[in-house]
């Protein structure tokens, strides 16, 4: 049986969410079709102290969602042409968030193969194209299945099935943020 995750999933440590997240099934409804996926990476960002997080920055228009109250999704665009999703966390007012970076579908196939033109869904980028997530879902409520985009229970993976290291694409990012072991991935 299946449980969409309540906020107090996500209101807690940003690492623990983001360990926690893999093996949970990511959900959008597309045109009427289910589409879903097991979440296999993730990575943490954790306030305006780390320098991989936009909340770097302070309160802007864009990092707004991640001060607000958690277990909301924080869609952003990024290089011209891609949208990013994250689930907020920990307390309304500290700026965090996970990024969901791939996800193992399982359901839509079909449909997710033809948006995504057959390529894989193991990328940030590659799984909000398949599931057709951008912007118009910022800000929406993923513990809630009324915005058509969602985050349930999924499978359990034990400890020793993820690998932990440090984030991807942080190339200008000075250490110690550089390198901190703040990523998640489960490769079956």
């Amino acid at each position: 049986m299946t449980i969409l995750l309540p906020i107090e999933f996500y209101n807690r440590p940003t690492q623990t969410v983001a360990r926690e997240l893999i093996g949970a099934r990511l959900v959008r409804m597309l045109d009427g079709q289910r589409l879903a996926g097991i979440i296999s990476e993730t990575e943490a960002y954790i306030g305006e102290a780390d320098l991989g997080c936009h909340a770097k920055a302070g309160k802007t228009k864009r990092t707004a969602v991640m001060y607000g109250p958690p277990g909301h999704a924080y869609v952003y665009f990024t290089y011209g042409m891609h949208w990013m999703l994250n689930a907020v966390t920990e307390t309304e007012g500290f700026p965090a968030a996970v990024l969901i970076r791939a996800i193992q579908p399982e359901e839509g196939l079909e449909v997710i193969r033809s948006r995504r033109g057959g390529r894989a869904t193991d990328g940030p980028a590659k799984l909000t194209q398949a599931l057709g997530i951008d912007g118009r879902l910022n800000g929406i409520d993923l513990s809630g299945t009324a915005a058509g985009l969602w985050i349930e229970t999924g499978i359990p993976i034990p400890d020793q099935a993820v690998t932990i290291g440090a984030r991807v694409g942080l190339n200008t990012v000075p250490e110690p943020w550089k390198g901190k072991p703040w990523r998640f991935r489960y490769l079956p």
